[in-house]
């Protein structure tokens, strides 16, 4: 009897130490899975991707601007064609540092026909410091806020409109910080004299910018 007693007690606990051992099991399993969880990788590598690619095509952008800036910028004039893909460019490595759900609309207008877009007629980089302006003192983190570029070669005239909505914040100030209006004041009239309009106004929060240049009859 006593024997029977005895065995029947070693049996429940090694079934309860059986029990016991495979709960561990699970748990230890069911702890490693949820440490390696494949989804948590995959969102993961879906990140690192993502971020690679753009990474990828900021540079890309990047090299383009700078072919432009060595190879471009030292004759006295460019083509339309290739101030407006330089423009393309510059905006969108400045998108990086923009908010997700900030407002940023860009527009290119010409015509592949047009005589002039393929002529030198239009001096490098006379674009930079208005867009450059525009992401300076735009709000860029601001879902409200916005940025808004058209250009367009149209009748022999190469027109550029910049608008954005002022950030509240102060601007950070940097060594000749406000040379660039000026400068670029200077090259028209030095290139251009009478043949161009520039005009910057401030109406309700937005900065508005608009330049119109003459190219129908090259420079003075």
């Amino acid at each position: 009897m006593v024997f029977k007693l005895y065995q029947k007690n070693k049996i429940l606990h090694q079934t309860m130490n059986d029990l016991f051992q495979q709960s561990q099991h699970n748990n230890e399993l069911t702890f490693v899975e949820n440490k390696l969880n494949p989804h948590l990788f995959k969102n993961i590598l879906n990140s690192i991707q993502s971020h690679a690619y753009q990474s990828y095509y900021t540079i890309d952008k990047l090299a383009n601007v700078l072919d432009y800036v060595l190879y471009e910028t030292n004759n006295q004039f460019v083509t339309p064609y290739h101030e407006m893909e330089f423009a393309k460019n510059f905006i969108e490595i400045n998108k990086i540092k923009l908010s997700p759900l900030f407002d940023l609309k860009s527009k290119f207008k010409f015509d592949e026909n047009d005589a002039l877009l393929h002529q030198k007629v239009l001096a490098p980089l006379i674009c930079i410091d208005l867009i450059e302006n525009a992401f300076k003192h735009a709000d860029i983190q601001s879902e409200h806020s916005f940025i808004s570029i058209q250009m367009e070669l149209s009748h022999g005239f190469f027109i550029l409109t910049v608008s954005n909505k002022i950030s509240q914040k102060p601007p950070l100030l940097k060594p000749h910080s406000g040379i660039g209006g000026q400068s670029l004041e200077t090259r028209l009239q030095h290139l251009y004299f009478n043949k161009f309009k520039l005009e910057r106004v401030v109406q309700d929060e937005i900065f508005n910018a608009y330049l119109k240049i003459d190219l129908r009859n090259g420079t003075h």
